[in-house]
Formats: C-alpha cells, sequence, structure tokens
C-alpha cells in the first residue's frame, strides 16, 4: 500500500483557512456582539486540519505541528500566570494602592499620558517583560488616569505604548532574545539597528500625549474632591509607606541581574505574599485566595473597587485558553504549508529592497493577527525571508528589526492576540462586558504602529538600511527557498 507525499497547497486554498476564520471571527464579533474568539480560532484549526488531510497531510503529523508551536509559547503561559499572582498579591499588599497614591499626589493631570509612557518604558526595559509591566505599574496608572478622569483608553494607549516599547528594547527580553536568534544577528547590534526607528516613534507618541493630556484637562478644574475622597479610601484600607515599593524594586534589581523572566516574577510575587502579611495584616489563607481568585475590597468608593477588585491566577485563564487555541491555529497553519506559501508568494512579488522590508513587516504583523502569538510572528516570517535578504544582499538585521516591528509592536493591537488579551484582561478594559469603546487604545498606542511605518518608509528610502557583511555572507547556506529563487530571477 503506498502513502500519498503530502502536497504543498495552491495559493488560494492556503488562504481558505484563514478568510473562514475571519469570517467566523465577524459573525461572532459583530453579528452576535460576543468578545469570545475562541471558538472562530479553534474552528480554523479544524478547517485546516481538513485542507491539510485533502492534501495528503496525516493526522499525527499536523498533530505534532500544532504540538511544537504550543510548546513554544508555554513560557508565556508560565509568565500569564505568575502576572495573574502578581496583580492579587501586589494589590493586597498595598503595592499598587501606593503607586497610585504616589501617582495621583505627585503627577500633574497635564503630564499624566506623557509621563506614563516614560514610566512604563524604563520599567519595561529593566524588567523585560511588557506583560509584567501593563499588570502591575500599568494597572496603578489606569488608577491614576481614573482619577484625573482621563477616558481609560486613553490610558491604556499610553501604557501599552511605554510597555511594548521596553519590551522591544530590553536586552532581558524574550521576543528581543528570540528576533536575533532566529535570523542569526547579534542581540546589541539589533537593539542598536532598532533605535533609528524606535527613537522617532517615541518622540512623536510623546509630543501627542503632551498635546492630548493639556487638551483633556484644558479649561476644566481638576476634580480634586474626587482625587482626595480616593486617596482617603486608600489610606483608610491600606497602611501606605515606601517599603511596599519592595517587591517592585526587588523584581527590577533581578531582572537588571540577568535573572530568567520566570523564576524572577515569582520572586516578585512570593515578596508580595510577605509584604501583605507583614504590612497588611492578611493571614496567608487569604494571600493565597488573593493569588488565585484575585483580590476583593468594598471601600465604598466605586473608582477603588472597580480598580482594585481584580487579579489572581483565574483572571488569566481566558487569556491562556485563547493563546493555546491561538497557537494551535498558527501552527496547523505552519505544519500544512498554508503559511509557506502565502509567504512565498508575497517575496515572489517583492520587487525592491523597501517593498521586501515591507513584506516581512507586514507578514509579521499578519501572523500576529492570524495565529495569534508574538513568537510566532517573529519566528516564522524569520526563518522564511532570511534567505532572500541575503540573496538580495542586505543584512538580516534589517528582517530582525522588520520581525520586532511587526511582531512584538502588533501584539498588543490585536485583541485576540496573546499580547491584546493581556492588555485587555489586565487594565480592565471590560471589552467582553460590552465596553468595546475601550478599544480606541489600538489606534492610540502610538509608539506600537509608527515604528513599523517608519521601518517601511526607511526600506523605500534606503536609510538605516546596513547591507550584507562579509561574514553574514560567510554564514550562507546553501539551501534556498522558493522565494530566494524568485527574488534570483
Amino acid at each position: 500500500m503506498t502513502t500519498r507525499m503530502p502536497q504543498k497547497p495552491g495559493f488560494w486554498l492556503a488562504c481558505l483557512p484563514i478568510a473562514l476564520t475571519f469570517v467566523v471571527l465577524g459573525i461572532q464579533l459583530f453579528y452576535f456582539n460576543n468578545f469570545t474568539p475562541h471558538i472562530p480560532l479553534a474552528i480554523g484549526v479544524a478547517v485546516t486540519a481538513l485542507i491539510g488531510w485533502l492534501r495528503g497531510y496525516r493526522w499525527h503529523d499536523m498533530e505534532d505541528g500544532i504540538m511544537h508551536v504550543v510548546r513554544l509559547g508555554l513560557q508565556s503561559v508560565g509568565i500569564l500566570i505568575i502576572v495573574g499572582m502578581i496583580i492579587g498579591i501586589w494589590i493586597a499588599s498595598g503595592t499598587v494602592p501606593y503607586l497610585i497614591k504616589l501617582g495621583l499626589s505627585l503627577i500633574s493631570p497635564e503630564l499624566f499620558l506623557a509621563a506614563s509612557v516614560l514610566i512604563c518604558a524604563l520599567v519595561s526595559v529593566s524588567l523585560g517583560t511588557s506583560w509584567g509591566t501593563t499588570g502591575t505599574v500599568g494597572l496603578a496608572l489606569m488608577g491614576i488616569g481614573n482619577g484625573f478622569d482621563i477616558p481609560m483608553y486613553w490610558t491604556a494607549g499610553a501604557v501599552v505604548s511605554g510597555a511594548f516599547f521596553g519590551d522591544k528594547m530590553s536586552p532581558l527580553s524574550d521576543t528581543t532574545n528570540l528576533a536575533p536568534a532566529v535570523t542569526g544577528v547579534d542581540l546589541f547590534a539589533h537593539i542598536r539597528n532598532m533605535l533609528p526607528t524606535t527613537i522617532p516613534a517615541m518622540l512623536i507618541a510623546l509630543v501627542v500625549y503632551l498635546v492630548a493630556g493639556f487638551s483633556l484637562i484644558g479649561d476644566q478644574a481638576v476634580d480634586f474632591v474626587r482625587i482626595e475622597n480616593i486617596i482617603g479610601g486608600l489610606d483608610q484600607h491600606f497602611s501606605l509607606s515606601w517599603p511596599l515599593l519592595l517587591p517592585l524594586a526587588v523584581t527590577v534589581v533581578l531582572a537588571l541581574k540577568k535573572m530568567p523572566a520566570l523564576p524572577t516574577l515569582f520572586a516578585g510575587a512570593m515578596l508580595g505574599l510577605a509584604t501583605a502579611m507583614l504590612m497588611q495584616g492578611v493571614h496567608l489563607q487569604q494571600a493565597f485566595e488573593f493569588m488565585f481568585s484575585g483580590y476583593r475590597i468594598e471601600t465604598g468608593v466605586h473608582e477603588i473597587d472597580a480598580l482594585l477588585n481584580r487579579g489572581g491566577i483565574q483572571s488569566m485563564t481566558w487569556v491562556i485558553t485563547l493563546m493555546l487555541v491561538a497557537l494551535a491555529f498558527g501552527g496547523v497553519l505552519e505544519r500544512t504549508g498554508c503559511l509557506a506559501v502565502i509567504v512565498e508568494k508575497i517575496l515572489s512579488r517583492s520587487n525592491s529592497f523597501g517593498a521586501m522590508q515591507s513584506s516581512a513587516i507586514a507578514t509579521s504583523a499578519m501572523t500576529n493577527v492570524i495565529g495569534g502569538d508574538p513568537y510566532l510572528s517573529i519566528a516564522l516570517p524569520g526563518r522564511m525571508f532570511a534567505p532572500a535578504y541575503k540573496a538580495r544582499g542586505y543584512s538580516a538585521l534589517n528582517l530582525s528589526r522588520a520581525t520586532e516591528e511587526g511582531g512584538t509592536l502588533i501584539s498588543p493591537l490585536v485583541p485576540w492576540n496573546a499580547g491584546g488579551a493581556v492588555v485587555i484582561t489586565a487594565l480592565g478594559l471590560g471589552i467582553a462586558e460590552g465596553n468595546t469603546i475601550n478599544l480606541l487604545y489600538i489606534p492610540l498606542a502610538f509608539a506600537c504602529w509608527l515604528s513599523p511605518l517608519i521601518g517601511m518608509m526607511y526600506g523605500y528610502l534606503g536609510w538605516f538600511s546596513p547591507r550584507l557583511s562579509a561574514e553574514e555572507a560567510a554564514q550562507t547556506g546553501g539551501t534556498e527557498s522558493l522565494a530566494t529563487q524568485a527574488w534570483a530571477k
């Protein structure tokens, strides 16, 4: 009995499962008005597997592809679990309430949005994790913005801009290490090569947030009575003083010493537990409950209750299950050759370096949209585009920057992506509960989408686009993809 050899699908057949998934996703989001993308993505897995089976792929091969990509995301699942624990216990310990009090007391309302970008960027560069920054310092900033009566989506946009800027530029970040590893370039050369797009994007974003801050506050007097009520409510229910900053400070120090992300964040959670017991009189059983189910309090001040009643491992189950399904979809698309066929088609039509650079950024961004995972959006285009850059005589530093811009920076702007789901959950935007106006944080996260646009512009202008070095040329392998052959023609 002969076994039929699997064959890659044609271009339109490769696009079919993605198109059908987006149709089902559109029905779920816009017709049923239900922001739960899990089932549409699961249907996408099934449709892709059916197409793969018809093209000769066996189920165990496709299952291996799914499991391979899911395994790549398991560290992220671990980070999400610990971030959920940290949110719950850092609220219970008083760390987050103290940060809110400091912000309301020290930050000017007009400068708040610009300050939020800088604070999140600094913490994210130090920690090397945008998700951890969003769930801790970002959550505190949401409370401060609420006190200043600034719309949630503006504050969330500033937090996302700063947190994911730091993740992109930190040598401690997993995505910042993944991009040069996949493309075969030096880590610090990769970081230096991202400065020409990152610095202008951040400067423009800062100017916009400064203008927005003064415009939002305008001539309207800040409601200091409301701020005093929030600070008074925090003082009444928490013992607030500088030692509460120790969990955050120690976590930053451990990260700067290049400790791995998981033990660093777990140490922060344990320090939060000790602080909650010593400073707030929380019993051990209560602390465990806060870390698992989230913090719960009734202060009588609506703003405080709405902000602080959150966190815990359970709050991350929605995100984790979404991430696993999205990873499965990306894995089966990759294993059946659908993604390879699409990328090769795109590259075959890229007749200039600018077009190739834009294609790499766009492919990373679309992988974020389709596969739902920032790691896949870096790893897949990084593997598939690398031969084409070398064939054209351009350094892989251009590709590593492109995958970061389309991968790391776009992930928080896709609500069903792991990055977007973390933002929505950790910042309490309440999208699933019908507060869809808070999705305006996506266009307001200026630094995240300006950087890819600047990168595309540089590609067409030839600016900050290093050519292939002799060392890189010597590393060029002998195998070429269909995309490379298309370039040679």
